[in-house]
């Protein structure tokens, strides 16, 4: 096992890389602990759950909306929970969002811990710190900027996971590679996902390096007023087609991440976006995709980096270097239109 730390604004968040689901009982009083977690999960896994006090909710995004955060209060309130009351996500990006958001506003605050349980979760969703819930087509647009106690990262639960899940995270190590890291870019061009399910010695470097990169950039701008934009590349218009079309939030990053990296072409002189499909098409993502675009549009201009009557929007100056750009809505939809 490994142990990484980041200092955040007020919390120390310890990582625990190749650790073992047991090792919980050294972090958390078992008595005054509740997982929160989803039936897939929880069925999969079902001897790792024994003994633990435990809510079991509905998988899927639909669900990560506030009428599963009440009942979840309603559970918690039947078990007596109080301020002393450790919450622990134990699931992909759905759990560790919602329990983050729960363990934010459930009696004004209660620590909380993640042990991420898909690629997704492991390198992007459970790190960082937003929790946050969906209302309606406009995602995670109530939510929170509260960083956990601990993440444990158990592999063995990425056994259980499907095919179509592992491509999901993927899309969201690309996007590191696209805006940080032109070296982790190469290594993913020389790899296939085939590779990293059967080595989890380099499936956990991966994993590590990633935690790392996104880390490192929460660390400098937790709050979002610079950096931490960039991790928001492909966000934009994937966010707004994700739940209009209900597509897995990977497929949704990936087209995202191609019309970005159009968009680049234009305004930022970027000249490589065919080595970003070909590298999002290796990994089984799509690239391209028919969409409502006046709808798409509509559902954008909700979205929490706008400010005003202009988009912050994620660019590519080059692979491994993101930038942001302040983009008129008017001339975003003309862009989005000619793609």
């Amino acid at each position: 096992m490994k142990k990484l730390s980041y200092t955040f604004s007020d919390k120390t968040t310890r990582f625990y890389f190749d650790a073992d689901f047991s090792f919980l009982e050294k972090l958390v009083n078992k008595d005054t602990c509740i997982l929160i977690t989803d039936e897939n999960i929880f069925e999969a896994h079902k001897k790792k759950f024994d003994g633990w006090n435990a809510i079991v909710l509905n998988p899927g995004e639909e669900y990560k909306t506030q009428s599963t955060v009440d009942e979840v209060i309603e559970q918690l309130i039947s078990f007596e929970a109080d301020r002393k009351t450790f919450l622990v996500g134990v699931g992909g990006g759905v759990v560790t969002d919602l329990t983050g958001y729960i363990a934010a506003v459930y009696m004004r605050g209660l620590p909380f811990g993640f042990i991420p349980t898909s690629v997704l979760a492991m390198v992007d969703a459970a790190v960082g710190g937003k929790n946050g819930i969906d209302v309606g087509l406009y995602k995670n647009i109530v939510g929170t900027v509260r960083q956990p106690e601990f993440l444990l990262y158990d592999f063995s639960f990425l056994r259980s996971l499907p095919q179509s899940e592992w491509i999901n995270g993927f899309a969201e190590i690309i996007k590191h590679g696209c805006i940080k890291d032109a070296k982790l870019f190469k290594l993913l061009e020389s790899m296939k996902i085939k590779d990293f399910q059967k080595d989890l010695k380099s499936l956990g470097a991966l994993i590590q390096k990633n935690v790392q990169i996104k880390a490192s950039v929460v660390q400098e701008d937790e709050f979002e007023k610079g950096e931490r934009r960039l991790l928001n590349f492909g966000h934009t218009l994937g966010h707004a087609i994700e739940n209009i079309y209900e597509l897995s939030h990977g497929q949704a990053i990936s087209i995202g991440m191609t019309a970005a990296s159009r968009i680049s072409e234009q305004l930022n002189g970027f000249k490589e976006s065919e080595r970003v499909m070909s590298l999002l098409d290796r990994y089984g993502l799509p690239t391209r995709a028919e969409f409502d675009k006046k709808k798409a549009m509509e559902v954008l201009k909700m979205d929490k980096k706008k400010v005003s009557n202009a988009m912050n929007y994620v660019l590519l100056e080059k692979i491994g270097k993101g930038t942001v750009l302040e983009i008129p809505l008017q001339k975003l939809e003309e862009l989005i239109n000619q793609l």
